[in-house]
């Protein structure tokens, strides 16, 4: 008996005549680690709500079909009961976090169940050992960072020990080396204590090989269903773009099988290598640094400074919160005008604090910071909002009106302007035209983020900080949103984005800063950084690895791969 059975399964959100969820049918056996992706607001989270049984007992609306746990009716199962099977962890962790600490959220689900107090104990120890919680078991909730929520909401789920865990985009606030812990440790659990796995992800490079399955969804329906391999292969053929740059890379190769990791990947590619005229030499390869427009941008004589394009700079910036927690460290850094900077790094490393502090809405506790020649610390907020877009973590923070149009109107009103065709522009190009009308609260992560963004960029500012903006978006959104900040960038808006996305950072980043602890252990060109790194490489830099250094995109890769075969065909190498 399968653990799911989903049948015919359909349903609208209240007052949305459009179905959520769209003649769903699908089974999930126990055990299994299911992988579902696909575009944003193409129905997953609907989906795993659905699974939880929150649909529609707590979102309301329109329901129709049967969703079956064990054999059994989803709406016919007590909802302690439910629960306790049952664990899912939601796109946005501070929707489900409800206690003011950490060891208090942990037990709050086990206080709720009735468990002995030296159970739930033990349970929690547990949790947070397996999470890295256990050094702030006692802070305040509201002080965590993005990605300790994340974790802190998945530990209070897994101290219920459930049979079945639902993850809706979990590492979606982590770094990446946060992300590969977490996804090992969901892998175990998978393997080592049966748990089953249904998993809702936007980055699949993380987690493309470890899922039995994966389906592809689309406007609430099931596009295709079978294994990653299978799938991927299917994804090419139909131009669909939810599919990890190393399978993306040999598919455009034309290969008779599509590799999944980085690992089966490196083994595929060493007869490319192997063949007369090319690169390699016995066992050995010849590294070949590509070179990158970009990555040639003056900027000033050698030796010297200069000044004249300076944006933003950042003198011997420290800063420490209420409380004691260190922030910043001896911060210095220089942003040119016209330049896309993405800052990297472990979670509560300092990055979004840096971010605040170049809106202005932090000041440091010593140190200087100037932003378009002004002292952000004697330079009124208000003042610095005309010219400076910030947009933060979190999209409900700036999202207050009833439509998505309002929330542009508002923005262009607040600082008397009246460019309207602008707003067409921008719900336009950030595809939210046919959400003109709705509530943005009522969207998905994926899709209020956009609107935020649009909110933000309708004032026109000449500076641009952006803090995880492609969090919830998929791969064809995120392309679209670099292109545009490409296009801004072209038309001299200045760039700055923080974010864990590696590989959106090596297709559109100029530089690269990379924080640690309060302090910025290495900055430069992407391809110094990111070329450099261990974990923050993207793939085709781990694919390519000590056989030709300096690549870092599908793009790059291909054009490598084009180059090599037309030196077999000459019998020339380098």
């Amino acid at each position: 008996m399968p653990i799911f059975e989903i049948k015919n399964l359909i349903y609208y959100y209240p007052d949305i005549d459009k179905p959520a969820l769209n003649n769903i049918n699908l089974t999930v056996e126990e055990g299994e680690f299911l992988l579902v992706a696909g575009g944003s607001g193409s129905g997953k989270s609907s989906l795993a709500r659905a699974l939880a049984g929150l649909i529609p007992d707590f979102y309301g609306g329109k329901f129709g079909g049967k969703v079956l746990f064990q054999g059994r009716n989803l709406r016919d199962i007590d909802r302690r009961s439910l629960t306790r099977d049952v664990g899912i962890v939601f796109q946005d962790p501070e929707k489900q976090l409800v206690m003011t600490s950490v060891e208090a959220e942990i037990a709050f689900g086990l206080e709720n169940l009735g468990l002995p107090q030296e159970e739930m104990f033990r349970r929690a120890a547990e949790v947070m050992s397996f999470l890295d919680l256990s050094a702030v078991k006692d802070e305040f909730t509201g002080n965590l960072s993005g990605g300790q929520k994340q974790r802190l909401a998945l530990a209070s789920v897994l101290a219920m020990q459930p049979k079945v865990l639902v993850l809706d985009e979990p590492t979606s606030q982590l770094d990446p080396v946060a992300a590969e812990e977490l996804l090992n440790l969901v892998k175990r659990l998978n393997e080592e204590m049966g748990l089953t796995i249904i998993l809702i992800e936007q980055r699949l490079e993380r987690c493309f090989h470890v899922a039995d399955r994966l389906i592809i969804m689309e406007r609430g329906e099931i596009l295709k269903d079978g294994p990653a391999d299978e799938v991927a292969r299917w994804e090419v053929e139909k131009s669909i773009p939810f599919i990890t740059p190393v399978a993306k890379f040999f598919a455009s190769l034309g290969a008779s099988s599509i590799p999944l990791t980085v690992k089966e990947g490196r083994k595929a590619l060493k007869p490319y290598y192997a063949m007369p005229g090319s690169r390699a030499r016995g066992n050995r390869t010849t590294p070949v640094p590509l070179p990158n427009k970009r990555d040639l941008k003056v900027r000033g004589k050698p030796g010297q400074e200069n000044r004249e394009n300076t944006l933003v700079e950042l003198k011997n910036v420290w800063f420490t919160y209420p409380g004691g927690r260190e922030a910043l460290r001896n911060v210095s850094c220089r942003i040119e005008q016209k330049e896309f900077v993405v800052i990297l790094g472990e979670n509560a490393a300092g990055k979004s604090t840096l971010l605040k502090h170049m809106a202005g809405l932090l000041k440091p506790g010593r140190g200087s910071i100037s932003v378009m020649g002004r002292d952000t610390g004697k330079t009124p907020l208000a003042e610095l909002a005309r010219y400076v877009g910030y947009l933060s973590q979190n999209p409900n923070d700036c999202l207050f009106q009833d439509t998505v149009e309002e929330e542009l109107l508002f923005t262009l009103k607040n600082f008397g302007l009246s460019d309207f065709g602008r707003i067409e522009y921008l719900l336009e190009k950030l595809n939210l035209s046919h959400y003109r009308t709705a509530n943005p609260r009522d969207l998905s992560s994926g899709e209020r983020q956009r609107v935020a963004l649009a909110a933000v960029l309708a004032a026109g500012p000449q500076l641009l900080l952006l803090d995880e903006p492609t969090r919830g978006i998929d791969y064809r959104l995120k392309n679209e949103l670099g292109d545009m900040l490409s296009e801004l960038r072209e038309e001299g808006v200045t760039i700055i984005m923080v974010t864990h996305d590696i590989e959106f950072a090596a297709e559109y980043a100029d530089r690269v800063i990379l924080m640690f602890d309060g302090r910025i252990v290495s900055e430069g060109s992407k391809r110094e950084v990111l070329g450099g790194s261990v974990f923050y490489s993207p793939q085709m830099s781990r694919l390519f690895r000590g056989t030709v250094d300096g690549i870092l995109t599908v793009a790059e890769a291909v054009e490598e791969m084009r180059e090599l075969q037309g030196m077999v065909r000459d019998g020339t190498h380098a």
